[in-house]
């Protein structure tokens, strides 16, 4: 009924069979940022949020979404993570009064099916996270943008977004 990978000949959803493809080494790296304000920033940095460390807990959570991924991306394959990696960085212009965070999510693994997804749902759960620690002190948050910058492996080959 379609070519489309991901229905069968019912034209229903399916998990896409993986089983004949090669196995590889594969990265994704994927970026989000949350804007904060003065306070927020403040928090962060002199660890004064009430909730705790705000980059522990976000880090903690970004692996574990990782992990979890194919467990809220209907069609994602459970996969074996061989490492994944959260990095912030500020990005601060106090004459604008602008204070964002750049969170970097990098996931690996040796398998049949790239980690696009793993790196993705990390960089959202770190936003979310650091959102929902931060939010008594001001709910004006922004998240994102959210993407993917880097993937290595598979058939489709890599792909570099600063390319």
């Amino acid at each position: 009924m379609s070519e489309l990978t991901h229905f069968n000949e019912q034209g229903r959803a399916k998990m896409v069979d993986v089983s004949d493809k090669v196995e590889t080494i594969r990265t994704a790296i994927a970026t989000s940022s949350i804007i904060v304000n003065e306070t927020i920033h403040s928090q962060i940095t002199e660890g004064t949020n009430k909730k705790g460390d705000v980059f522990a807990v976000a880090q903690v959570a970004a692996i574990m979404a990782a992990k979890n991924t194919s467990t809220i991306i209907p069609m994602c394959h459970p996969i074996p993570l061989t490492g994944v990696d959260i990095r912030f960085e500020w990005n601060i212009d106090e004459t604008t009064a602008h204070y964002e965070v750049f969170i970097q999510a990098e996931a690996k693994t040796k398998g049949v099916t790239g980690v696009e997804m793993e790196a993705l749902t990390a960089a959202s759960a770190a936003a979310l996270t650091i959102y929902d620690m931060c939010k008594a002190a001001g709910k004006e948050m922004i998240i994102g943008p959210t993407m993917l910058l880097r993937k290595t492996g598979g058939k489709n080959g890599d792909f570099d977004r600063k390319a």
